[in-house]
């Protein structure tokens, strides 16, 4: 099964609107959302049945046994993150906290433990022989490119009959970008002619590289401005990416994404124009 991933330097840019697209036009059996801060592709694919939601434990967090405690003071002291308090009584944030251990160490009575702490749910949905996976990060939890594995480690735990799997990724060059990258068989930058745009796709680029993966680049929104399009056809040109094609800022696009339509669900300029590039990323990937 192939693996294609779309990303995007930025957030905004249009990668999930693309994502959902191409969804509906390979009519994909196996899909996920890796976007764990922020998902968002369920609302677009239609997902009509309730899915199968595991906690997520990622880093385990300190608590401190107040009978124990003999309020020392050093657990507060060796804290880098300064976690811990010590207003009426020793206590920790668990926003704060990393879970290092570096307290339960130091502790001379063994008052503190690490426990297991739940940072997110993953969801799983599985209907008409297809299989979507995602999750949702709870706020202030790390652990984000964790997570993302388990993401796609659930999506390919349900055997489907599928050439294709296409992963909408997050935006940035972080963490869960880097666990998205891992694995996959072709990348899709989608890009807009901006300056902060044409900045974060020439980041997203070179991690990208980093992999060896097949990439191809495309230009959402291209008519908004017409002179950084030329620039971003010009980086690509002289850097040897393939670039696709060119998506106009359409607002029937606009009307169908607040429906719950993806853009080819509706007769469309922006629908016209993603039909091609799916075609042309598809004949790359299996190329």
């Amino acid at each position: 099964m192939k693996q294609l991933l779309i990303l995007s330097g930025k957030g905004g840019t249009g990668k999930t609107t693309i994502a959902s697209a191409f969804i509906r036009l390979s009519e994909a059996k196996a899909y996920a959302d890796c976007d764990v801060d922020a998902p968002n592709l369920h609302l677009i694919t239609g997902q009509r049945y309730d899915p199968v939601v595991t906690d997520y434990y990622g880093l385990p967090k300190a608590e401190i046994n107040q009978a124990l405690c003999i309020e020392c003071d050093r657990c507060r002291k060796n804290c880098r993150f300064d976690a811990i308090t010590a207003k009426e009584g020793y206590h920790v944030d668990p926003f704060a906290c990393e879970g290092c251990g570096v307290c339960e160490m130091v502790c001379p009575v063994n008052a503190i433990t690490l426990k297991p702490a739940v940072a997110g749910a993953l969801m799983l949905y599985t209907q008409e022989a297809s299989v979507f996976s995602t999750a949702q990060l709870k706020m202030g939890s790390g652990t984000s490119g964790m997570l993302v594995t388990e993401v796609k480690k659930q999506m390919k735990s349900i055997i489907v009959d599928s050439e294709l799997a296409i992963i909408d990724g997050s935006p940035g060059i972080g963490c869960p970008v880097i666990a998205s990258l891992s694995g996959v068989d072709m990348v899709l930058i989608v890009t807009e002619p901006s300056i902060s745009g044409i900045s974060d796709m020439e980041r997203i680029i070179k991690t990208v590289e980093k992999f060896g993966t097949k990439t191809a680049v495309c230009i959402n929104k291209y008519n908004t401005n017409l002179e950084n399009t030329e620039r971003i056809q010009d980086f690509c040109k002289k850097s040897g990416l393939p670039f696709i094609g060119n998506i106009p800022y359409d607002s029937e696009a606009v009307k169908a994404i607040n429906n719950g339509q993806t853009i080819v669900d509706v007769e469309c300029e922006s629908g016209r124009a993603v039909r091609v590039i799916y075609q042309k990323t598809i004949a790359l990937l299996f190329d």
